[in-house]
């Protein structure tokens, strides 16, 4: 199939490691929507800390953030599609993330709530939103209860904390809450978990866009470079891993791009030699 649209990552894909986005593939995008391609971005990033990259871009379509669980509309920043985690499961994720005590950072109305706990690890997550605030305790925060539900929650402690509260999640949250923990490379002995509403991930978001804009999923490409690329790797038509990504990532692309993050050019390459822009 011609490929028609293409979507990718932001972290460790468009960005480099200060989160600048690379002009050559900002020319190679800007080339494509000039031609008549579409282009999107997904990322685990809330629309907040989306909307720089959609602007430079010069987005005007959908774009999917927190791993597809919030679409947002980058012309009129309205919410095009929201899948949160409400009311009473909310609450069961608050109590057990209180329970366990890894630091905790909460995604809800576009912000990142913390507290202290949080602070060692507030650079990693800083950069996902412009609307980060700081609370006594995070699990007292009112946006807990937001009518519309968190979009998801991030949380770092060891092991135990971590797998303790993946177990709590799967057995009090089934088919309400998917949970997903990872070793986290650069702090040896730490974990991560990302925790957000069942049903959505960066797959079904571009599927979700491919319909949108009128066409098969087939016809989408993308880039990313993590595992949360993963599930829209295996939706598009023809995806592309960076140069840096893990092994794992790698082997679920059909391609592997000599670039990384901090060369930039694998978007550019694959708009040269996939859609045929220059």
């Amino acid at each position: 199939m011609t490929p028609k649209l293409i979507a990718v990552d932001l972290d460790g894909t468009l960005l480099d490691h200060n989160g600048v986005p690379h002009e050559e593939d900002v020319r190679a995008l800007r080339a494509l929507q000039q031609a008549g391609g579409e282009v999107s971005i997904l990322t685990g990033r809330l629309y907040s800390g989306t909307r720089s990259s959609a602007e430079v871009l010069g987005l005007t379509g959908p774009v999917g953030c927190v791993d597809g669980s919030h679409l947002v509309d980058a012309s009129t920043h309205k919410t095009v599609f929201h899948r949160g985690i409400k009311g009473p499961h909310a609450l069961t994720l608050r109590d057990g993330l209180a329970k366990h005590g890894p630091a905790t950072f909460l995604f809800a109305k576009d912000a990142v709530v913390h507290d202290d706990a949080g602070l060692p690890f507030l650079g990693y997550v800083s950069t996902w939103s412009t609307d980060v605030r700081r609370a006594a305790r995070v699990v007292e925060h009112v946006l807990w209860e937001e009518i519309d539900g968190i979009t998801a929650v991030v949380a770092v402690g060891t092991a135990t904390q971590i797998s303790a509260t993946v177990e709590d999640i799967q057995a009090k949250l089934d088919g309400i809450a998917q949970a997903i923990m990872f070793p986290i490379r650069r702090i040896p002995g730490t974990w991560g978990l990302v925790v957000r509403a069942s049903g959505g991930t960066k797959g079904t978001a571009l599927e979700w866009l491919a319909q949108h804009h009128g066409f098969s999923v087939k016809e989408a490409v993308c880039v990313g470079d993590w595992l949360n690329d993963v599930p829209m790797f295996a939706a598009a038509g023809r995806s592309f891993a960076m140069g840096q990504a893990p092994d794992e990532v790698k082997r679920a692309a059909t391609d592997v791009l000599p670039e990384t993050s901090e060369t930039g050019g694998g978007i550019a390459r694959v708009v040269r030699e996939v859609f045929g822009v220059r």
